[in-house]
């Protein structure tokens, strides 16, 4: 299977309700490296890499999100691959 890259930009409120904890918890069972971090204008970013299948199931899983969040837009963009391996917060 083909490794991609994708950057992701979350908008909805995704802030404050624990997104970032759950999309790093959902990314280490999908075997999906990366990270994710608040932006200042309330949406999250993230930098997904890994097999296709297991990104576009990470993205699936963004689209929903915890219970707690409501998403509203996920936007989707290729993007050149970063250092593999594990899945982290950032600020």
């Amino acid at each position: 299977m083909a490794e991609v890259a994708r950057h992701i930009r979350v908008t909805g409120r995704v802030q404050g309700v624990f997104y970032r904890a759950w999309a790093q918890g959902q990314a280490r069972e999908l075997g999906v490296s990366g990270w994710i971090r608040n932006c200042p204008d309330g949406s999250v970013e993230a930098h997904l890499g890994g097999e296709e299948d297991c990104v576009d199931r990470m993205i699936q899983r963004m689209r929903q999100g915890p219970s707690n969040a409501q998403v509203d837009d996920v936007e989707v963009e290729e993007a050149a691959p970063e250092n593999p391996g594990r899945f982290e917060l950032r600020r």
